[in-house]
């Protein structure tokens, strides 16, 4: 079992938020800064796998202040010793393909191997279709609406995939697709020196383009897509080898959906896929919920119901809403540390997953709480977790 902290990140308290406009303080975002490494240099002191952040642009409103995932990657990076990073994740469809393949492979070189390589498909119209306006009228797929705009969406982000892939693991690539001409048609290239110490030119015509750096990791950084909670985004993951991550969702659907991987990646059921979790650790049940409903629950609320995400709860084949024990089947770790344990068995009963991402609300939360969070979760919870799972025997319902 493998854990790796997620951020927003948020910038600004709850408070400052609701005033207004925090995304437009710079003070609040350097405290953002701050407070993130600090943890992260926590989590990789106790051992975490990674650290991922989102992709999103122009939230004046203080929720996902993250533009540039392998910047704060970056950032991270350099000043941790063996802690991962990586995104979850860039949006492709509002992408240039090879600068994102370019992007990831300089942070693998400058972190010595320690990219991970995330790839979303971007859900927020006010960003997206602005960023991606010159990618072919790519607009913004909201969660679960299954549309001409999702059927565009997926179309360029799976096209965009490739070509990354390809950039990192040919020396000299060429692609031909419904949105990317790699290289341009007809561009001319009369250099002498391409001629004498290069490649990739006919006749004074570029043909293949040479995508430099290579990352350090074979064939290629591990790969991710977060908020995976349709079949077809499943089967994706599967057939290219990429580590689905899904959000809270209806135990039905979820079961579903990890059956389905594993029938597609022929791996053993919850094997190569990773789950989203809130994580709030605390002194007493009342004190982690307190700090929850104020915190991650009011962002859930405020600011991803309205895109839809809150349908992921419903039941996948009549639309009823979650009815059961939201906390008890582990949607959500919230509690002391003896009933966060609890939480993690029930889910690991239930999925057996093999990677756990843990919500770290910044700001949201007090540097102070999530900090107690990180360090139970690695000192306390997975520990006993881990000695649980080996005393349960080999394909017991236990």
């Amino acid at each position: 079992m493998k854990t790796s902290l997620f951020y927003l990140p948020c910038v600004g308290t709850r408070q400052q938020m609701e005033a207004g406009n925090a995304g437009l303080n710079g003070e609040y975002y350097d405290t953002m800064l701050r407070e993130v490494l600090g943890q992260c240099q926590l989590a990789d002191e106790l051992g975490y796998d990674s650290v991922s952040f989102t992709e999103h642009h122009f939230h004046s409103e203080g929720f996902e202040l993250s533009n540039n995932p392998v910047l704060l990657d970056l950032y991270v990076g350099l000043q941790t010793k063996h802690l991962r990073v990586g995104q979850l994740g860039i949006v492709l469809p509002a992408q240039n393909p090879l600068r994102v393949a370019e992007d990831i492979a300089m942070l693998d070189r400058m972190t010595g191997g320690r990219a991970n390589a995330g790839f979303a498909r971007g859900y927020q119209r006010r960003w997206v279709d602005v960023m991606a306006q010159q990618m072919h009228g790519i607009h913004g797929a909201r969660p679960y609406e299954h549309d001409k705009i999702d059927s565009a969406n997926r179309a360029a982000f799976e096209e965009c995939f490739r070509i990354v892939k390809m950039a990192w693991t040919q020396d000299y690539m060429d692609y031909s697709g419904r949105y990317w001409k790699v290289p341009a048609e007809g561009t001319p290239w009369p250099i002498e020196a391409t001629r004498k110490w290069g490649a990739g030119v006919v006749d004074d015509v570029v043909t293949q383009v040479a995508v430099v750096p290579k990352p350090v990791q074979k064939p290629h950084p591990p790969l991710f897509q977060p908020f995976a909670s349709s079949e077809r985004t499943i089967r994706f993951c599967a057939e290219e080898g990429i580590t689905p991550i899904l959000p809270p969702l209806h135990p039905t659907l979820e079961r579903r959906l990890v059956d389905l991987y594993a029938e597609c990646s022929g791996r053993p059921p919850g094997d190569g896929i990773g789950v989203l979790r809130d994580v709030v650790i605390a002194d007493s049940d009342e004190e982690a919920q307190r700090v929850w409903s104020s915190g991650p629950r009011f962002c859930g609320a405020a600011w991803f119901a309205p895109f839809g995400f809150d349908r992921g709860t419903r039941h996948p084949d009549t639309g009823e809403e979650f009815d059961g024990d939201y906390l008890g089947e582990g949607l959500a770790m919230v509690g002391t540390v003896a009933t966060v344990t609890r939480q993690f068995e029930r889910l690991r009963k239930r999925l057996g997953v093999e990677w756990m991402f843990t919500w770290q609300y910044n700001g949201l939360v007090s540097d102070r709480q999530n900090r107690l969070s990180i360090e139970r979760w690695a000192t306390e919870v997975v520990p006993r977790v881990t000695a649980w799972q080996s005393s349960v025997p080999h394909g017991s319902s236990r």
